[in-house]
């Protein structure tokens, strides 16, 4: 049997609003829109995507998935993304990584890494 990824669910309350950070720092767009989910993707063929699907309940811990950003210059990506509306959070990574962790403006962890190439380097 095959299998492949095809969206990622993201909770949230601001489903548009959402959509509309995560395709900017995605470079994406919303390719689907309904009262009770928003689908961002490259284009409407392209997967996987990412769906916003409305939740009552706040955020209250740490999330158990997030995901990690590879941009070729971390710097400048940190502060694209702080502009977009990320902000900066510490879920206890430390002071000596090699990663920055920021927050969605509903809250939802992520990490900007160092450039990446591979999936082992």
């Amino acid at each position: 049997m095959a299998v492949s990824l095809y969206q990622i669910a993201v909770d949230a309350h601001d489903l548009k609003g959402q959509a509309a950070f995560w395709a900017r720092v995605l470079g994406w767009r919303v390719v689907y829109e309904a009262l009770d989910e928003v689908v961002i993707g490259a284009d409407e063929r392209a997967l996987p995507g990412i769906v916003f699907l409305p939740v009552p309940e706040v955020k209250s811990r740490k999330n158990r998935l997030h995901l990690d950003l590879a941009p070729d210059d971390q710097a400048a990506e940190v502060d694209r993304l702080l502009g977009l509306g990320a902000r900066r959070v510490d879920v206890g990574q430390g002071d000596d990584v090699s990663w920055v962790v920021l927050a969605d403006p509903e809250g939802n962890e992520f990490c900007v890494l160092t450039p990446k190439r591979t999936l082992v380097d």
